[in-house]
């Protein structure tokens, strides 16, 4: 751990004397350097096959071995900021028992406990913990019955690494966003506080005294782990690695170094330290980022994707639809196409409400599979139907993040209900259809289950209309859907 970063400097003698005598110094500092190469990724989602040829998992270890040097026993520790499972389907249909694998053979040494890592339910978190040869880390993740970390789940807040001579003390943060950003209905047990106030507990229970570094993993945007930072300067931080955002940075702030590693494997950052173990102190640190390009793809990853490529696609290669052009999950069109499939599915239903945040890629041209549906709308997010008043529809379109709605246009300042063509009345109830995660409050769409906390699950799946309406439209390769 560092007071502050120093520096060697260089001392010119005269005579030969001096100059063997500060050759031998020399050579007795540079004896006591040792050397630590970090290297970090964070919401990997799940892309291990890789969103672009020869950018997955197989191509960056690849590069890590050829560009950085990498060995397993060599003076280095992966990290990851965390989200490393729902994605496409090669991951979420076995819900990111595959990524743990890769991360395994990828020699992973610790990961922060994402939002998403609790999409598929605490249970399947806590087996995922288990096939981990790496931990998973929350120093502010706790029970709301006792405020403890849930240890039995597999999660630590911290963990010690020995890496060359180097005691590295890692803590874990988790965004204290995950029950409006995850899977509200997942986390209800659980509760996630203030990062400072758990980083100093963590701290307090840690022998800084007999580590050399202190690092923080955490899933954690950069907007929040800059000013966090500077209010924990005297913790002696020397490395924090954020993630939830998709940036890529490595930068200095307030003696310490954050790095994010931007997402899907796509890129990566570096962080080197040089640490004098005589002196117990810092000599320098170093950062950089990298894209994932230009890499040698590594034989046992590569082998390791092909075989749960193989078993999604046996699982899930039933073609639902052919489709002439890639609609952009982004665009709009896609998310229309997708909410009024539920109206569609429903004709009681009035008006239909999903989160943009549902759809997490493009609907490709050419073949459409079950594969690739999984991979678009990946969560297991059922359609609620409630009764509300037309002011609670119109509070949660206000206050909900990036809605999707079918059934209402707006006009000016005026929605319109499209089923008869009339201002939406603020004291009259409609029949509304949304998915389980925003009825749990979700993407701060708080505001349809308190105002009818009795709303009926129907136990559909929200992807469950979209892909009816694919099957259909009865398409063929030489009649595909057309927008």
């Amino acid at each position: 751990m560092k007071p502050g970063f120093t520096y060697r400097t260089a001392t010119v003698g005269i005579g030969l004397a001096l100059l063997i005598s500060s050759c031998q110094l020399n050579r007795t500092e540079q004896d006591s350097i040792r050397e630590l190469t970090v290297l970090y990724t964070n919401d990997e989602h799940g892309w291990m096959e890789g969103m672009e040829t020869g950018r997955g998992a197989a191509h960056l270890f690849g590069l890590w071995q050829r560009q950085e040097g990498y060995t397993e026993d060599g003076p280095f520790l992966i990290l990851s900021g965390g989200d490393n499972f729902t994605g496409p389907a090669i991951s979420t249909w076995v819900e990111g028992e595959s990524m743990v694998e890769i991360l395994n053979a990828m020699h992973y040494d610790a990961a922060a406990v994402g939002n998403h890592e609790f999409d598929f339910g605490l249970e399947e978190l806590r087996q995922r913990t288990e096939e981990a040869d790496y931990p998973y880390l929350s120093a502010n993740t706790r029970w709301r019955e006792n405020h403890r970390v849930p240890l039995e789940m597999g999660i630590l807040p911290f963990t010690i690494k020995q890496v060359n001579d180097l005691r590295v003390g890692i803590i874990g943060l988790t965004t204290t966003s995950t029950p409006t950003s995850g899977s509200p209905l997942n986390t209800t047990e659980l509760e996630f506080i203030d990062y400072e106030t758990a980083l100093r507990e963590t701290v307090a229970e840690i022998d800084t005294g007999k580590l050399d570094l202190l690092f923080v993993i955490a899933h954690v945007c950069m907007r929040e782990l800059e000013p966090l930072a500077q209010r924990v300067k005297d913790l002696n931080i020397d490395l924090m690695g954020g993630g939830h955002c998709n940036e890529l940075i490595a930068r200095e702030v307030a003696g310490t170094v954050l790095v994010e590693g931007g997402y899907n494997f796509t890129a990566y950052a570096k962080a080197q330290f040089s640490y004098d173990i005589a002196n117990k102190r810092l000599a320098s640190a170093d950062y950089s980022t990298s894209y994932n390009v230009m890499g040698a793809e590594n034989n046992e990853i590569s082998a390791i994707v092909r075989k749960w490529s193989d078993v999604s696609e046996r699982s899930l290669a039933d073609v639902l639809a052919y489709n002439s052009v890639e609609l952009q999950r982004r665009s709009g069109e896609l998310g229309q196409l997708v909410i009024d499939s539920w109206l569609l599915s429903d004709p009681t239903a009035d008006i239909a409400l999903t989160n943009a945040g549902g759809i997490r890629s493009d609907l490709p041209a050419g073949i459409i599979t079950l594969s690739t549906l999984i991979g678009m709308m990946p969560f297991d997010n059922s359609i609620i139907a409630v009764n509300v008043s037309g002011a609670a529809i119109e509070a949660a379109l206000t206050t909900g993040r990036r809605p999707l709605v079918a059934g209402l246009r707006q006009r000016g300042d005026v929605w319109i209900l499209e089923k008869a063509d009339e201002p939406l009345e603020s004291d009259r109830e409609y029949r509304v259809l949304l998915n389980s995660y925003m009825y749990a409050g979700g993407d701060n769409f708080h505001g349809i289950a308190e105002a009818n906390p009795d709303g009926y699950d129907t136990g559909t799946n929200y992807r469950q209309p979209f892909l009816d309406w694919l099957r259909s439209q009865h398409t063929t390769a030489q009649n595909p859907l057309r927008f």
